[in-house]
């Protein structure tokens, strides 16, 4: 069943995108991330031109994080002192990756650019999270204790000014760290069409040193307001977002939303982050094969 993307400007199987948004659903609600690094990759694959799968992935993220929030909240498991801090960081890097994105889009380069990012994102963090997670596994195999258990903030943290009490977290830091990683995941999800999740719950993990407790619902308020404020940006500066393809996409992640976070309370948190580290660096691989792999034929003409 075909359905036309006027933004877009191709024709894709609905069925197909509905399935791709309820795979993410599932991620999301298992892993605790937006899951646009995988939305926006996986559209591109299928053939969505890049610059409208990365600003189309923004409000399907804004949408698969709302009931995210609120179950998290129900469960006191949202710092939300915490949150407006990466909320305002986030906010005002979505404004400056806009205005980059625009940038290099006027120059031609943005396709090459989100897919080296992605490549180099992905990579990186999906070697740090498989290292850690088969770490952790042979710990409990060997019947010791999993490596790097203790919690505490990088030493670079205690140095900035300015220190305030975030109590839900049991934080006493300066709020400039969590403005500066709010920022960068901002500039991020403008740039990527990423949450901004599966790096941000690594750094307020090992970085901030924030409690496990409230880590994935603090980090899906920021990718609430942080996507929906980068929709905005997108639908005045590159009018990229295709509302249709955002409308199928939000169907599917929605309802496997809730099937992912059944599937979460069923399985051991360190094979829950080898399973998505294995993901991550595949798709990582795949985008790195496009950008090396030279296709037989490099020029193609296609009919109207």
């Amino acid at each position: 069943m075909d359905l036309y993307l006027p933004i877009a400007g191709l024709s894709v199987n609905m069925l197909v995108i509905i399935g791709l948004g309820g795979l993410v659903g599932v991620l999301s609600g298992m892993f605790g991330v937006g899951g646009g690094f995988l939305t926006t990759p996986l559209m591109i694959f299928y053939g969505i031109p890049p610059a409208v799968a990365v600003a189309s992935s923004a409000p399907q993220i804004t949408g698969a994080s709302v009931s995210g929030v609120l179950a998290h909240g129900s469960r006191d498991g949202v710092d939300y002192h915490m949150g407006a801090v990466l909320v305002a960081g986030g906010a005002i890097g979505s404004l400056a990756g806009g205005f980059l994105f625009r940038l290099l889009q006027d120059a031609g380069q943005i396709d090459t650019v989100v897919t080296v990012m992605y490549v180099v994102m992905l990579g990186g963090i999906g070697a740090v999270m498989a290292r850690d997670a088969i770490g952790s596994i042979l710990a409990e195999w060997r019947g010791e204790s999993p490596p790097g258990s203790g919690r505490r903030h990088h030493p670079l943290i205690a140095m900035l000014p300015f220190r305030w009490r975030f109590y839900r977290s049991g934080l006493y830091i300066s709020p400039l760290a969590p403005f500066l990683l709010g920022f960068l995941t901002g500039v991020m999800t403008v740039l990527m069409g990423v949450g901004g999740g599966f790096i941000l719950v690594p750094a307020m993990i090992y970085i901030l040193g924030m409690s496990a407790r409230v880590v994935v619902g603090t980090s899906l308020f920021q990718i609430l307001f942080v996507t929906a404020a980068t929709t905005m940006v997108h639908a005045m500066t590159t009018r990229a977002v295709d509302l249709v393809l955002t409308g199928l996409l939000l169907i599917g992640s929605v309802t496997g939303a809730q099937l992912g976070a059944r599937l979460a309370l069923k399985m051991k948190p360190e094979y829950l982050r080898l399973a998505l580290a294995f993901i991550v660096l595949v798709v990582a691989i795949r985008m790195l094969l496009g950008l090396t792999w030279r296709p037989p034929e490099i020029f193609t003409v296609q009919p109207l």
